[in-house]
């Protein structure tokens, strides 16, 4: 009888049917191909993992970064989804073992306006009575505030004072002092906006506005009323004066309700809903009221919030309904300031303190030792990660930009307070050294296309000047920026549209950009990668790479795996997953069938052009580095280092793949197996050759049927040859393994086969 050899050709085809797919993979799970210089590629089991470290995260990881400090320590950032519930923090370090909470710490409060200015100084005190700011805060005044000729507005930082108030400085854009023109004693107020029924023009009254027109207004506080929404950035329209400008809302001013109305003698008052002011000694269109006596054209004689008074000769009992047409007031935040503060606990970051504010008005030589003062630990949905040089830094989605150096010892990461307030990531560009932020802002409201960066060897310059590099771009076409990373010779950003290219060039310009390839956008925010030179990433139907020839798609013959089940309501918690010690990357997924978590992998070994895929989530993920080899997070909430161990941390690691269709005979006859040959390695070079590998045989006469299963059985390298004795045209090999500590790659399996008739 002959003898033949089962040759599976390297690579899973998916798309292909299981009798097309001849002698190649159609079905994998934790597998792998190494290049093989006859076959193409061998495949064997895939490497295995261990705990990076024993405790777990507490919440679903998002991000990892791994870098060393001058003393030659090696760090493990983690970002975490949310503020784990059993302990643990958003962002974490883990070093040596341990892992140490560093996640930043925000407040925030509405509080009434209480500031105080002195004419011809940048000097402003805040009063925030029992917040213990101290001098490792910083502010941020999201509701504008008008006081002594200055307009503040954005972050600062603090210089304490006492337990009920605190000291910040005033800049301009440029950084540079701004001097009080009056000296202003605990007032000051936020923005006031006048609206008229049936129109969306809006005047704003903020005293020394300083804009012009065209300029943009924005309101991060949301305010709504009278049928007014505001929220976002205003293009102004017109300047009034210095104290007023109009802008458009998105939506008409509509007619205020009227709750009540009473008269005594000559005088009548009607109340409304509070929050809402009637501007004196205007006429306003009253109806709708039962009884008809207070309806009509009134002149306001007075006003307060919710209610207003006019000259009328009706006392009668109010019944019901009405409304009022005309021009009423409303504030911002209903007249309060918003902080929010962003909790510094330890060391003065970079910018503040010793050098900002006159000479020794920092916490330098306050004669007021900094006070370690807490907040809440923030939430975050994702973050990114990088290194400048020794110090961390970490941006939350549409958060700030925090630092955090090992060396300093601060107890969370600070906030970079001259940085954008908001972002949806960040990189940092070598060998120049800048923090690229993208999704960015000059406003506090994102702008999904634009990029800022801070001066070269500066975080602390953001500000565009003749003097320095900082400066910002705002990509002209598509919808968002989805992800940037630095890749060979240049920045790269991917918009949902195409690829731009963003090229170091030095003064007047710093960056110039260029859109390298369109219809090739980006599926997710941190679907994209860059391995020995090349850049690949998963598109929202296909993948790419971008290589010396510019931007071209990638064969993927398992598309209909990934693309068929990928669950489009999750997209950003794709995560990349590069392997340099295979030639692999990964791109881990959620389906539509797992709750909106990442569940399954697709691979791609770009030494060999070929693919598998399987079932295993890793939430994030980075390649070999100062750590070693890969480290991934999983869906348990644990971390894992990869390519450490035949096992998935010391359990069975189930790995198994199955053939298309092997044609016995292109004859009308069947064929008879009696005998088939293992030929495997058994285990690593050196190693004990215990592996035990399970061999399955499904065998059919036609593509359609349901085939007769045969096996498993087991293989090891005791077996000379085993006897499943099955007879038909096709059969299908499934080749899985479950046992500890074992490794095997196939080899060159062979059978013994002779005819057995037509039926």
């Amino acid at each position: 009888m002959p003898y033949s050899a089962f040759k599976i050709l390297p690579g899973v085809d998916q798309n292909k049917t299981p009798a097309l797919n001849e002698a190649a993979v159609s079905e994998s799970q934790l597998i792998r191909f190494i290049p093989d210089r006859t076959l193409g590629g061998l495949v064997q089991k895939l490497g295995g993992w261990t705990k990076y470290v024993n405790d777990d995260i507490g919440s679903t990881v998002r991000a990892l970064w791994a870098w060393e400090d001058t003393n030659a320590n090696s760090y493990l950032a983690v970002g975490a989804e949310g503020v784990p519930a059993g302990g643990g923090g958003a962002l974490e370090i883990i070093e040596s073992g341990g892992i140490t909470d560093i996640t930043p710490q925000t407040t925030t409060v509405n509080v009434a306006v209480d500031f105080s200015t002195t004419s011809g100084s940048d000097e402003v005190t805040v009063t925030d009575t029992g917040r213990n700011a101290d001098d490792y805060d910083v502010v941020d005044i999201q509701t504008q505030i008008s006081v002594g000729g200055l307009v503040l507005f954005g972050l600062y930082p603090i210089t304490a004072i006492g337990p009920n108030s605190y000291k910040i400085f005033a800049r301009n854009i440029f950084g540079e002092p701004q001097l009080a023109t009056a000296t202003v004693s605990n007032g000051g107020a936020v923005p006031q906006f006048f609206a008229v029924t049936g129109s969306d023009f809006v005047t704003v009254y903020l005293e020394d506005h300083g804009f012009q027109a065209g300029d943009t207004f924005p309101v991060l506080v949301a305010t709504s009323v009278g049928g007014v929404t505001l929220y976002g950035n205003y293009i102004i329209r017109e300047i009034v004066s210095t104290n007023e400008f109009v802008i458009s809302a998105s939506t008409t001013a509509a007619a205020i309700a009227v709750t009540g109305a009473s008269g005594t003698g000559t005088v009548v008052t009607i109340t409304h809903a509070s929050g809402i002011t009637f501007t004196d000694a205007t006429s306003v269109d009253i109806s709708g009221i039962d009884p008809a006596g207070y309806n009509g054209t009134q002149l306001i004689t007075s006003s307060t919030d919710g209610s207003f008074t006019y000259a009328g000769a009706t006392t009668a009992t109010y019944v019901s309904g009405g409304i009022i047409e005309g021009e009423f007031s409303f504030f911002e935040n209903s007249g309060d300031v918003r902080f929010v503060y962003y909790n510094g606990i330890g060391p003065l970051p970079g910018g503040t303190g010793y050098g900002v504010g006159p000479y020794g008005a920092g916490g330098y030589g306050t004669g007021i030792p900094p006070v370690a003062g807490t907040g809440t630990p923030i939430n975050a949905i994702d973050w990114t990660l990088d290194n400048w040089g020794e110090t961390l830094v970490a941006c939350p989605l549409n958060g700030p930009i925090y630092a955090w150096n090992p060396t300093f010892g601060d107890p969370v990461a600070q906030i970079i307070p001259q940085a954008p307030v908001i972002n949806e990531g960040i990189f940092v560009a070598m060998p120049q050294r800048q923090i690229v932020a993208w999704g960015s802002t000059f406003t506090g409201i994102v702008d999904p296309l634009l990029i800022r960066w801070c001066d070269v060897n500066d975080y602390n310059q953001w500000t565009a000047l003749t003097t320095n590099q900082a400066g910002s771009y705002r990509i002209p076409k598509g919808s968002r920026i989805v992800q940037c990373i630095q890749g060979p010779q240049q920045g790269l950003i991917w918009t949902d549209l195409a690829i731009w290219a963003m090229q170091y060039s030095g003064l007047p310009y710093v960056y110039q950009f260029n859109e390298i390839g369109t219809g090739c956008g980006l599926i997710g925010r941190k679907a994209a990668g860059s391995v020995n030179g090349i850049v690949y990433w998963m598109g929202q139907s296909q993948f790419f790479r971008l290589a010396g020839g510019g931007v071209e798609p990638i064969r993927c013959p398992v598309w209909d795996v990934v693309f068929q089940d990928l669950d489009t309501n999750n997209l950003d918690k794709i995560r990349i997953a590069p392997n340099s010690r295979f030639g692999e990357i990964a791109w881990y997924y959620p389906t539509m069938s797992n709750g909106g978590e990442v569940s399954h992998y697709v691979k791609y070994n770009f030494v060999l052009d070929q693919w598998d895929f399987g079932e295993l989530a890793r939430t994030a993920w980075i390649n070999e580095s100062v750590l070693g080899p890969p480290i991934g997070a999983g869906s348990d909430t644990y971390i894992y280092q990869h390519e450490t161990s035949p096992d998935a941390d010391g359990q069975p690691m189930l790995s198994s793949f199955q053939t298309g269709y092997f044609v016995l005979t292109e004859a009308n006859v069947k064929m008879f197996v009696d005998q088939v040959w293992p030929d495997m390695k058994w285990g690593y070079y050196g190693g004990t050759q215990g592996a035990n590998v399970k061999i399955t045989f499904f065998v059919t006469d036609f593509p359609g049927q349901t085939p007769i299963q045969y096996g498993p059985y087991t293989m090891t390298q005791a077996s000379t040859f085993f006897t499943p004795r099955f007879r038909g045209r096709l059969v299908s090999i499934k080749i899985e393994s479950e046992d500890i500590g074992s490794f095997w790659r196939l080899g060159n399996i062979r059978y013994r086969v002779q005819q057995d008739g037509r039926f």
